[in-house]
């Protein structure tokens, strides 16, 4: 089961992976090549605290994706480059997701297939990309943001929250456990997500917006594609 596990997730994250990332460059990548181009032109309080994060093209894990470019010594220049590395980042996390999809889908008891496969893959979106987004939604270049360790430990929490809460109202019967589910899901939100002093950056917010929508609907296709890979593999391995 190990090597079918291992061999499902190779073949649905290589495949994903290929597909999101031309995907990307015609919804988030241009968005984020013209975000660039105001990234420079802002305050001094701005430019240092945009500093703090600049959102890596993977669509994975929203605001927590993104990296302290201050402790960066080198990025891949535009181009061939700069495309080969985001495709390259974008199989390796399709892959690390769809090992843990196929574990929960091989040990979840029940007969797999592409179906089954995308309600898994939705149920994930809405773990690590949707309800994070709520506190912490992407943010292009430039953009103001808290500081990375706190959105981090934040983002976590909501997951873990999130998949817990999901996991209680799907999986255990009774209204007390729909309500400790609710609760669950509720916590990190009441809590608050990090925020940073002030809101703003050179960049125009309708461009922000424009790309928090795009970087959400992105994610949601992966998450979808990804799980319905996923099922439809596996379900042709357990055929054969």
């Amino acid at each position: 089961m190990l090597r079918r596990i291992l061999i499902t997730a190779l073949i649905s994250g290589f495949i994903t992976g290929i597909g999101i990332s031309i995907l990307q460059e015609f919804t988030t990548t241009p968005i984020i090549l013209h975000a660039e181009e105001f990234e420079g032109n802002g305050s001094a309080d701005a430019n240092k605290q945009s500093q703090a994060h600049a959102p890596s093209q993977i669509i994975l894990v929203g605001g927590a994706g993104q990296h302290d470019t201050e402790a960066e010594a080198w990025a891949p220049a535009d181009g061939m480059e700069r495309t080969f590395y985001t495709t390259l980042a974008n199989v390796l996390a399709g892959t690390g997701f769809a090992l843990i999809l196929v574990a929960c889908l091989a040990l979840g008891g029940q007969p797999v297939n592409g179906r089954i496969g995308i309600l898994w893959g939705l149920a994930s979106f809405a773990i690590f990309i949707l309800a994070p987004a709520l506190g912490l939604p992407p943010e292009v270049p430039g953009a103001m943001a808290a500081e990375l360790s706190g959105r981090q430990a934040w983002w976590i929490l909501c997951v873990v929250a999130t998949m817990s809460g999901l996991w209680l109202l799907v999986f255990r019967p009774g209204i007390a456990w729909i309500v400790a589910g609710l609760v669950l899901m509720a916590a990190p939100h009441i809590f608050g997500a990090p925020q940073p002093e002030r809101i703003g950056g050179p960049v125009p917010p309708e461009l922000a917006g424009h790309f928090a929508a795009a970087s959400i609907v992105t994610a949601a296709v992966f998450w979808c594609v990804l799980g319905w890979m996923s099922g439809t593999v596996w379900q042709r391995f357990e055929r054969g």
